[in-house]
């Protein structure tokens, strides 16, 4: 099985955003899910601290999650709308074959 590249990202919202970084999340995965080479973006709210967010993303390799750092939706909605409502944003990358069980 070939590896792929799985970004893990951990954002934590300030108090007073973590609803409106709730509401944007879905837009950049929904574009994110349309990129060429994306196999899965996955969001996750965290039920004990509700301005935690964990991102799963699963490229086919690492230059198709650089392609997607720096994509127009990337910049407009992550960058410009989400991340600067964020205390801290934490992305770790791995390899491995993109399989959640």
């Amino acid at each position: 099985m070939s590896q792929h590249y799985v970004a893990i990202a951990t954002y934590t919202a300030k108090p007073d955003t973590a609803d409106r970084v709730a509401q944007r999340l879905p837009l950049l995965a929904e574009a994110s899910r349309q990129e060429e080479g994306n196999i899965s973006y996955s969001i996750a709210r965290d039920l004990e601290r509700p301005n935690v967010f964990t991102i799963v993303e699963v490229y086919e390799d690492e230059e198709a999650f650089t392609a997607h750092r720096e994509s127009a939706h990337f910049a407009s909605i992550g960058k410009m709308q989400i991340i600067p409502m964020l205390e801290s944003r934490v992305v770790v990358g791995y390899s491995g074959d993109g399989v959640i069980d």
